[in-house]
């Protein structure tokens, strides 16, 4: 449970703000839609490589 306190005169929309970054480093939200559909190990391992193989990618072009 997330508990942002508020100061006295403090504007509703900064209290606001303070709050969705507090929520969106939590991972709440992130950690729901990964669970939302259940995915067999072999095919994380899959996207796991071809995102390590994208990244990689980039930084040889970099260096070139």
């Amino acid at each position: 449970m997330l508990i942002i306190p508020i100061k006295d005169g403090e504007n509703i929309d900064r209290a606001l703000k303070r709050y969705k970054r507090k929520f969106d480093r939590t991972g709440t939200k992130k950690s729901l839609r990964e669970r939302r559909y259940f995915a067999k190990p072999s095919i994380e391992n899959r996207v796991k490589m071809k995102k390590a193989q994208y990244i990689q990618g980039l930084r040889d072009q970099e260096e070139i």
